[in-house]
């Protein structure tokens, strides 16, 4: 199976938000591979990775960095394959590595989700795949169908709360 997307992350640390997007890709099947790199701790690393990314078959990026959060950039510097930043809380609840991140150059685009929203990264990739793979658009369709149900169900639940004397509905 080759991937069609890879997860990057600056450091292991940065696995328990980033492992959101790794399930959301895998429950859609969508082939992925996830590294660590650094683009302060191995930078020439970095750089041959985006180098190669399309070449290699990647359609999207997904990476997550907290602080300096130089890694998204970087590697949009040097590919043309689409690239999705997650900033990582860490110092300042992660509006450093937000502000990394959405501050790039004319030129170097960096999608940018919320800070730690990793599982949006994948869904975004996910449409963005799903562009050109009808399968995928069926499956994110009822994915989203099954956001709206739940929130279907919970408002019928609210509704039957009896508990407040005032409440009208």
């Amino acid at each position: 199976m080759t991937p069609i997307v890879s997860i990057i992350m600056g450091s292991t640390s940065d696995l328990p938000v980033m492992e959101k997007a790794a399930q959301f890709l895998n429950d859609m099947e969508i082939p992925f591979e996830m590294n660590a790199l650094s683009a302060h701790r191995t930078p020439a690393e970095v750089e041959q990775f985006a180098v190669e990314a399309k070449g290699r078959g990647l359609k999207v990026i997904i990476a997550g960095a907290g602080m300096a959060a130089a890694l998204p950039g970087v590697i949009a510097a040097n590919t043309t394959v689409p690239v999705i930043g997650v900033p990582i809380k860490g110092m300042l609840d992660g509006l450093d590595a937000m502000l990394s991140i959405i501050q790039m150059p004319p030129g170097i685009p960096v999608a940018t989700v919320g800070v730690n929203g990793a599982q949006n990264a994948a869904i975004l990739a996910a449409e963005m795949l799903a562009l050109a793979d009808a399968d995928l658009d069926r499956k994110l369709t009822a994915y989203k169908e099954g956001l709206k149900q739940k929130i279907v169900k919970a408002n019928a639940e609210l509704a039957e709360v009896k508990t407040w004397k005032f409440k009208t509905n």
